[in-house]
């Protein structure tokens, strides 16, 4: 596996200029995004196995195997010579030093072969069967060629500003949400940012918060709030937001993020499975921790990070969620659960698990007029499903996976 931490080394500040971290950039996301590939190459190439206790070896080793393989036109010399060089001043690599050598030469020499191999093998087995049946095989091609061309950069306006939009490049998608294509752009440098005329924030991912539909300055709760995308479309909406969130470091910077596009809200810092405020919320918007193979676009590693017990641990605290965010509902009040996440079982399961076990809770099914642009997203239960190789009208780039369900508490 290809731990993120091998590549703490690679920091800015360790680059020459933009154009050294461009290449890093290039190089750590095409390991990344081939991983599986790169994990039938390497067992291919290495008779006995990884080295154990190797240092940066491995991490050396996928990246120049990238680069051999899937990005040619960087040259194979360099990719070797760097290599060997790396390893050498590890201390605990440099003896394998001459084993980068020869498995690099022989990758070079079959670079062809290895280059044609099948997408199939993108996607871990741990999911593959799992999204095969829920989402389908034409479906399953798009995931594999999302994640190979990675995310256009998805943001959500304060104001529908056409002058805006044309400085940004900016395409429409859907409600306030626009695409630009900016990959290769810090994200403070473009048009807009300094003066908060917008947050970045995934199509889909802007759905959830739009669907709470209540009326202005009613009192919402924004569940697991950070870094504050959502708690921002609930202020836009002219709601009394009040954003909570665990974790203390996060919440500075959902601050800092509604600072800068001069919005307030509460903010309190607190447990979401055992929040109980003086007073409950007409609206309640749970983004509940999950798995996050929704976003794999942008974070391939997620896919090799997750296991199914994994998401068994997070289907428990979910519905410990779930529990506690029905409480803190008023009677009539409405509650968005979402999870960015493929899985079924944190997703379309959990809301089945909702009707069976909290009865105070009924289905309030989302209709395609308040989904304009992305019919194909509701289900026949009347929730919403996205994934990567959906998008909003005829727009490129995929979207990120996410799962919505509405509920309104009984009166």
């Amino acid at each position: 596996m290809l731990a993120g931490e091998h590549f703490a080394p690679l920091s800015p500040a360790d680059l020459a200029d933009g154009r050294d971290r461009a290449l890093a950039n290039r190089l750590i996301t095409t390991a990344l995004r081939r991983h599986g590939q790169l994990n039938f190459i390497l067992h291919a190439l290495l008779d006995k196995g990884m080295p154990g206790k190797s240092g940066t070896f491995e991490a050396v080793l996928r990246l120049s195997v990238a680069q051999l393989i899937f990005l040619p036109d960087l040259g194979a010399h360099s990719a070797l010579f760097l290599a060997v060089e790396a390893v050498k001043r590890d201390p605990k690599a440099r003896h394998l030093a001459g084993l980068m050598n020869a498995v690099l030469r022989t990758a070079q020499a079959n670079s062809a072969k290895f280059s044609m191999l099948s997408d199939d093998l993108l996607l871990p087995e741990t999911f593959g069967d799992t999204w095969l049946a829920a989402y389908g095989e034409d479906a399953i091609i798009a995931f594999e060629a999302a994640l190979l061309a990675g995310a256009p950069l998805d943001l959500t306006l304060k104001e529908d500003d056409p002058e805006l939009r044309d400085a940004l490049g900016a395409v429409p998608l859907m409600a306030d949400s626009v695409r630009i294509d900016a990959r290769d752009k810090p994200v403070e440098a473009l048009p807009g940012y300094s003066d908060g005329r917008w947050w970045v924030q995934d199509a889909a991912a802007a759905i959830p918060a739009r669907l709470l539909d209540l009326p202005a300055s009613s009192r919402v709760l924004d569940l697991c709030a950070a870094p504050g995308g959502k708690t921002a479309q609930l202020v836009k909406a002219g709601y009394a937001v009040t954003a909570l969130d665990a974790d203390a470091k996060r919440m500075e910077r959902l601050a800092g993020n509604l600072e800068r596009l001069d919005y307030s809200a509460q903010t309190v810092v607190a447990d979401a499975t055992t929040y109980a405020p003086e007073e409950p919320f007409a609206g309640i918007v749970l983004d509940a921790p999950c798995s996050a193979t929704g976003t794999f676009r942008r974070h391939p590693e997620v896919l090799w990070h997750r296991s199914l017990s994994d998401i068994a641990g997070r289907v428990r605290l979910q519905r410990n969620l779930l529990r506690n965010a029905a409480k803190c509902l008023a009677p009539g009040g409405v509650l968005i659960y979402c999870v960015c996440s493929l899985e079924p079982d944190e997703g379309e399961a959990q809301a089945a698990w909702v009707l069976a076990n909290l009865p105070e809770l009924e289905l309030l099914p989302v209709t395609a007029e308040q989904l304009l642009g992305l019919p194909q997203a509701i289900t026949s239960e009347g929730t919403v499903r996205t994934h990567p190789g959906m998008a909003p009208g005829a727009q490129n780039g995929g979207m990120d996976g996410f799962f919505v369900a509405r509920f309104r508490r009984r009166s």
